[in-house]
């Protein structure tokens, strides 16, 4: 349920985030696989592709496809505004130390009270739904 006040947006739970990251994924292998695959990247140049894909949609989407198709956006924790830059990069690094402990900083997600992977909690960020 919505919250009743303007100023505390609702924040996207665990479920809807899974449903998100499962729509990016699809589209991350149906773009970057073959993208890889021709220009014959491997390891770490085969990830910098997506990751950097993720974070210019962050910048000038708020959010990536899935998100997006969620009405969902990423917001800065503290002022509710686009976060910067930085703190987008930062929250991308930062899914590797939510993913490393078998993916326990996502799951957290479900039991956090505003919604915040350790990702989001290490780059100040949150996800909520978008009133635009």
């Amino acid at each position: 349920m919505a919250s009743s006040s303007s100023s505390s947006p609702e924040t996207v739970g665990l479920g809807e985030r899974v449903v998100a990251f499962a729509i990016d994924a699809m589209l991350c292998f149906i773009v970057f696989a073959p993208l890889a695959a021709a220009l014959k990247l491997r390891g770490g140049l085969a990830l910098l592709l997506p990751a950097l894909a993720v974070i210019l949609f962050w910048r000038f989407y708020g959010a990536t496809p899935g998100k997006l198709v969620l009405a969902a956006k990423i917001v800065d924790a503290r002022t509710g505004a686009a976060p910067s830059t930085g703190r987008l990069v930062g929250r991308c690094f930062a899914y590797l130390i939510s993913a490393i402990p078998l993916f326990l900083g996502f799951a957290w997600i479900a039991i956090d009270r505003r919604g915040q992977g350790w990702h989001d909690k290490i780059a100040g960020t949150l996800v909520v739904y978008d009133d635009d």
